[in-house]
């Protein structure tokens, strides 16, 4: 007899990017011919001091435990970084290093949240917030953001959350934003800032596309007077510096919540590895210009697919404001046929053609505000990106196809016509 799993265990979601992925990748391997713009990684290489300092420290034996909040070099390295780039007043004892930036969601939680607690949520929302928050048992308040606000977030409704939420305690934000590519501006952040400062109010600031802001520059809550005491801003080395694989990223806080999420890495993960730190570190020293050059490709395919997309009837999108993704509106579409967005997204993968498809994500994958929308990553060659625009007009009128999907799969059957933007 198999041992019962926790009702946290069975009930736990995952990211659906990586579903889709494996999904995308079956079909390949079975001759398909698909063009993968599901999941948010880099197309490009790890920067060249990223690879030739991983290198050197493994032939320098750096491949042994390190103290848990990282190592010192890493650390202060870290700091200087968001000082120059993003004026955060931050040094080495405001740096905890790990492995990506996603496992921080985790540790704030298990820093700030007690069971009943209640979190304000962006909506649509990175997917692992979720079930890092149902670890803790927090009460999860939904805030909706919109198309027609460029997906910026309700500073009312910030307040609302703080004024009427049970033990109001905690806020997730996303800037640049995942999956739309919005942007909290400074004007917003300065907002926020007045609202909590002083109060027994936590913020998760995950802040992972932080050189893949389109107009002016990134700018972070840890900017604002008081803000390093009450926030734990996340960055990651998978975007920028095309390190997704290496798997490093560090958070900057107050140095007694650093100091607590060391305790947890220690008790979780033990460290880091050393070799990736330094590779990671010599990268933020060294590799600026192949950084940027970079992140302008990412921006020259974000224009190609938002600008194309829009030519297609009963699609509508903003041009993004940061990241690499495109979150077009495709509510008419999904009306027409009948179907959901998720649905009409694993049409255009398997359905729609037998020997091409393209691999996206439906809006509701990112929760409930994101029904109606579709999420495109930009992470394939230019010439890729505009096989997929050229096919999606011919996949929408294929309408007999979609009949025979949906026949096959009658959990996308579209219940009700979404609103129209």
């Amino acid at each position: 007899m198999t041992a019962t799993l926790s009702k946290f265990a069975q009930s736990l979601s995952v990211e659906t990017a990586f579903t889709v992925l494996a999904a995308a990748k079956k079909l390949k391997a079975a001759g398909k011919d698909v063009v993968e713009l599901e999941i948010g990684d880099s197309p490009f290489e790890s920067t060249a001091s990223a690879k030739s300092s991983g290198i050197e420290a493994i032939q320098a034996n750096q491949t042994h435990y390190c103290p848990s909040p990282g190592l010192p070099e890493f650390r202060a390295a870290a700091a200087e970084f968001v000082r120059s780039e993003f004026q955060i007043p931050a040094e080495a004892e405001n740096i905890v290093a790990a492995p990506g930036a996603k496992v921080f969601e985790q540790y704030f939680c298990e820093a700030f949240l007690n069971p009943g607690d209640s979190v304000l949520v962006f909506s649509p929302y990175f997917p692992t917030y979720i079930p890092n928050l149902q670890r803790r048992q927090a009460n999860i308040v939904f805030s909706a953001l919109r198309q027609a606000n460029e997906f910026r977030p309700d500073i009312s409704e910030i307040e609302k959350f703080l004024n009427e939420a049970p033990n109001p305690k905690a806020i997730f934000m996303n800037s640049p934003h995942n999956p739309t590519g919005g942007v909290t501006t400074e004007d917003d952040l300065r907002q926020i800032a007045d609202l909590i400062r002083g109060k027994d109010i936590a913020v998760f600031s995950d802040e992972p596309y932080c050189h893949m802001v389109w107009r002016g520059r990134h700018r972070s809550l840890l900017e604002q007077p008081g803000m390093m005491e009450q926030c734990v801003a996340a960055f990651t080395f998978s975007k920028s510096y095309s390190m997704s694989g290496w798997r490093l990223g560090f958070a900057v806080t107050a140095a007694p919540i650093a100091d607590a999420i060391g305790k947890m890495i220690n008790t979780t993960l033990s460290c880091t590895p050393p070799i990736v730190q330094l590779a990671g570190m010599n990268a933020l020293k060294r590799d600026h210009a192949e950084r940027d050059q970079q992140m302008q490709l990412f921006r020259e395919k974000v224009v190609l697919l938002a600008n194309g997309l829009n030519q297609i009837e009963g699609i509508h999108t903003l041009d993004p404001t940061a990241t690499f993704y495109v979150f077009p509106n495709v509510a008419p579409i999904c009306n027409r046929l009948g179907i959901t967005s998720h649905g009409l997204a694993l049409y255009l993968l398997e359905g729609a053609d037998d020997n091409f498809g393209v691999a996206c994500l439906g809006g509701e994958c990112f929760g409930e505000a994101g029904h109606g929308f579709l999420r495109f990553s930009c992470a394939e060659p230019n010439d890729r990106l505009q096989q997929a625009l050229d096919f999606l007009p011919v996949a929408i009128s294929r309408t007999e196809r979609v009949a025979a999907f949906l026949e096959k799969n009658p959990k996308f059957r579209l219940p009700a016509a979404y609103p129209l933007p």
